[in-house]
């Protein structure tokens, strides 16, 4: 096994950025929940551009104000929103993987279009698994660089596995979303949804929704009509990703990869995997627009885009 180096050095930390391989798996029934990239679609295309397997660890980095300095030559790419990345001071192109020499300073800015950024590095980030991953869940304290859950920090230094790749792999534009527009979010009803009147129900899904400012890897609340349901309890029972729960005030709440592992809300359905990760890159204010989707559309979808990453 190739031994780990230092590969980038963090120079000016920003809100947010945090290692993530594909997520934390087999162990919610202790009550620890999933982690992972929060867009799947940017992290699997960063990794897939430097040539790295399914599950190898990027770093997400929410909202910018992130920067790294490269200790080697390393080749990587940015995929997911445009946080106003550059290199040296010059604008760095998304979607695409290049090389970065020793001593080159890359930083991310505002965001420009979407919220997340993905960075990989051919070879991949290398930390020590817990439970299994190295997915970070700062609530929980659990994975990311150091092991303890810690989002990244001025000084810290991330390690790589080394890797000799060519850089100039281009995604197609296909895969390159524009996140700015109104998002149309894939829901498999199911759960409580026929405990919510059908006035609600045509709302639900006829509605403009927008995404509120309490916002986060946890969940987003939704903001719009409000919705009824005529059940007034019900026992907690497990959550997966991409439920939609509606609480007494009739706002929806989408809940992501951080979580937690039971709820006691009645459900509309759940989001599909990519639904989920086209809500991580909404921004607050954004419009979002709820669709009902069977099993069979969402699994032929989503069959269709880990085909790609084969």
């Amino acid at each position: 096994m190739t031994p780990a180096v230092d590969g980038l050095r963090v120079a000016r930390a920003g809100p947010l950025a945090l290692l993530q391989d594909a997520g934390r798996f087999g162990v919610r029934r202790l009550g620890v929940t999933q982690g992972g990239p929060v867009d799947l679609h940017g992290w699997a295309w960063a990794n897939h551009l430097v040539g790295n397997a399914w599950g190898t660890p990027a770093l997400e980095v929410t909202f910018g104000g992130l920067e790294l300095v490269a200790e080697r030559d390393l080749v990587l790419a940015v995929a997911g929103a445009n946080l106003s990345a550059t290199l040296e001071g010059e604008p760095l192109a998304g979607w695409r993987s290049l090389s970065v020499k020793a001593g080159q300073r890359l930083a991310f800015g505002a965001p420009v279009n979407g919220l997340r950024a993905y960075l990989a590095v051919a070879g991949g980030f290398a930390a020590e698994p817990v439970l299994g991953s190295v997915a970070c869940v700062v609530r929980e304290g659990l994975g990311g660089h150091d092991g303890k859950g810690h989002r990244l920090a001025e000084g810290d230094t991330l390690q790589v596995t080394p890797c000799r790749t060519s850089a100039g792999s281009e995604a197609p534009r296909e895969a390159r979303v524009d996140y700015r527009g109104p998002a149309e979010l894939a829901l498999l009803p199911g759960a409580q949804i026929s405990e919510f009147s059908g006035a609600s129900l045509f709302r639900a899904f006829n509605a403009d929704w927008r995404v509120d400012d309490r916002a986060d890897r946890m969940g987003v609340r939704l903001t719009g009509p409000r919705l009824h349901c005529r059940m007034t309890s019900m026992i907690s029972e497990g959550i997966g990703l991409g439920a939609v729960q509606v609480p007494p005030d009739g706002q929806p709440i989408a809940l992501l990869n951080d979580r937690q592992t039971i709820g006691g809300y009645p459900r509309l359905g759940a989001l599909t995997p990519l639904a989920c990760s086209r809500l991580a890159q909404c921004l607050p204010g954004q419009e979002v627009r709820l669709k009902a989707v069977s099993t069979e559309q969402a699994l032929a979808a989503y069959r269709r885009f880990r085909a790609g990453f084969a």
